[in-house]
C-alpha cells in the first residue's frame, strides 16, 4: 500500500482509511468473536464439553460462533443500480441496512437457529460476508479463534460464568462484550 501511495495510485486519505479499516477488521472483530464464542460455550456447557473430547470440532465450532453471535450484526451498502428483489424496489444510490445477525438466525435457513451446535453442518452463515464483500482476513480470523478458544478451554477446564448477564458495549454495528466475569 505504501508503494501504491508513493506511485500516486493511493491518496493519503485512502491509505489512512485502508489502514484504519484493516486494523478494525483484523483486531476488533476477531477479539469480539473470541469473547462471544467463549460466552456462548459458557452458556452451553454441554457444547463446551464436546470440544476437548473431539478437538477437530473446533473448526465447526468457530463457524457456529460466527453464526450464533457474530461480531458484525449489521452492514450498510449503497445500491449501485435500480433493482427489484423479492417484491421490494431498491433505487440507485439508496442506502440499505443488511441485518446479518438476524439472517444468521433465520429458521428457514438453520434448524433450531437459537441453539448453539458446535457440530452444525452445513453452516451457510454470513459472518464473513459474501461475494466481493467477503472478509479479506477470514482465514486468519478463523485460525486465531481456533487457537484462542482451544487453548482457553484446555488450560482452564473448570471455566464458568460468574454472572449470567454480562455487560455489552452500546454499539449498533458490533455485538461486543464490555465485561465477562468468569471463574476458573
Amino acid at each position: 500500500m505504501l508503494d501504491a501511495h508513493a506511485a500516486g495510485g493511493l491518496s493519503t486519505d485512502e491509505l489512512l482509511a485502508t489502514y484504519g479499516f484493516l486494523f478494525f477488521a483484523g483486531y476488533e472483530t476477531t477479539t469480539t468473536l473470541i469473547s462471544n464464542g467463549v460466552l456462548a460455550l459458557l452458556r452451553h456447557p454441554d457444547q463446551m464439553r464436546c470440544l476437548p473430547d473431539d478437538p477437530a470440532l473446533i473448526t465447526t465450532a468457530v463457524e457456529e460462533f460466527l453464526r450464533y453471535d457474530s461480531p458484525t450484526q449489521i452492514l450498510w451498502r449503497t445500491v449501485l443500480a435500480d433493482v427489484d428483489m423479492l417484491g421490494c424496489a431498491f433505487r440507485k444510490n439508496q442506502r440499505v441496512e443488511l441485518l446479518t445477525g438476524a439472517a444468521n438466525r433465520d429458521p428457514e435457513r438453520f434448524a433450531e437457529p437459537d441453539q448453539l451446535k458446535v457440530d452444525r453442518k452445513p453452516n451457510p452463515h454470513l459472518g464473513f460476508g459474501q461475494g466481493i464483500h467477503y472478509c479479506l482476513g477470514a482465514y486468519l480470523a478463523r485460525l486465531e479463534v481456533e487457537v484462542a478458544v482451544s487453548t482457553l478451554i484446555n488450560r482452564l477446564p473448570r471455566l464458568a460464568l460468574l454472572e449470567s448477564l454480562p455487560e455489552w458495549e452500546a454499539t449498533l454495528r458490533l455485538r461486543r462484550l464490555k465485561t465477562l466475569w468468569v471463574s476458573f
